[in-house]
């Protein structure tokens, strides 16, 4: 994400110390029909960069595309970890309980 300019700055100071009820918002009328959102659209999880070990001909196929070879690890991965936690609380119904979030514990026998 680019900097912002000294302009862009100025601006937003001049907008944030507006009040709100001298802020026109007649081109942006309220929404009041929500059923066409989108939840979780522009949700960013945080990324933590980790080591892993992976062999060779997997490595050269996820970069076989060009660039982005380790955001397409992350969506395998994230598409693989979904897939297995529906299965998992299909057929556990502890897991169905807690809302489909999988947690690995110890049971005691």
């Amino acid at each position: 994400m680019r900097k912002l300019t000294k302009e862009q700055k100025r601006d937003i100071r001049a907008i944030a110390a507006r009040k709100d009820q001298d802020i026109d918002f007649s081109d942006a009328p309220p929404i009041l029909d929500w059923s066409g959102a989108e939840i979780g659209k522009f949700y960013r999880p945080t990324k933590k960069p980790v080591t892993m070990r992976l062999d060779s001909d997997v490595i050269s196929w996820l970069k076989a595309d060009g660039r982005g070879y380790q955001t397409k690890a992350n969506w395998l991965l994230r598409h693989a970890m979904l897939h297995y936690t529906r299965e998992k609380s299909r057929s556990d119904p502890d897991i169905a309980q807690r809302g489909g979030k999988a947690r690995h514990q110890k049971r005691k026998a």
